[in-house]
């Protein structure tokens, strides 16, 4: 990576490429239970991160690719409106509310999401915002904001939570 970084020669992105591939398949077709599509995504997310792979500071580069993959595997999986589970503390068959809100809501409905939302701390308010209303990745709001990854991925659980509490207050009366 350092030397592809000084030098600019996509030979050593190619290395790069050709030794983490396997992972990233591995990763993808675990999500989309697809060889084909799974080659595609790994293909379609090289392709993604060559222009602007020197922009980043990569400290331990199979972790933050893999990181990079997962979050581009969500987020094609969220395109597809399919079911996605994660690593938060919600249940694999309990609905999101907010994404129900948002896509499905009645005015009214909407509204109170919106009220509940700007009264989110400040990061909370963000990254939801970010992740729901504008559909990015993990990866795209931590670029965006400066955040950390992990401050990115804390600040939307948190945020559910509390997102989740505020409505149900409101709708309890």
């Amino acid at each position: 990576m350092t030397l592809y970084v000084h030098t600019n020669s996509s030979g050593y992105i190619g290395e790069l490429y050709n030794r983490y591939i396997p992972l990233i398949y591995g990763l993808f077709l675990k999500y989309l239970h697809n060889a084909e599509r799974a080659e595609e995504a790994t293909l379609e997310l090289f392709k993604i991160l060559l222009p602007k792979i020197s922009c980043y500071e990569i400290k331990d580069f199979k972790t933050w690719i893999y990181s990079v993959a997962k979050n581009h595997c969500l987020q094609i999986l969220k395109k597809e409106k399919k079911h996605i589970s994660t690593d938060f503390d919600f249940s694999v068959e309990e609905p999101d509310h907010i994404l129900h809100l948002l896509e499905n809501g009645s005015k009214y409905e909407k509204e109170i999401l919106n009220r509940c939302i700007e009264k989110l701390p400040k990061q909370q308010r963000i990254t939801i915002s970010m992740f729901f209303k504008d559909k990015m990745s993990y990866a795209d709001i931590a670029e965006q904001t400066g955040y950390l990854l992990k401050t990115v991925k804390s600040q939307i659980q948190n945020g559910r939570k509390n997102l989740k509490t505020s409505i149900e207050k409101l709708q309890n009366g």
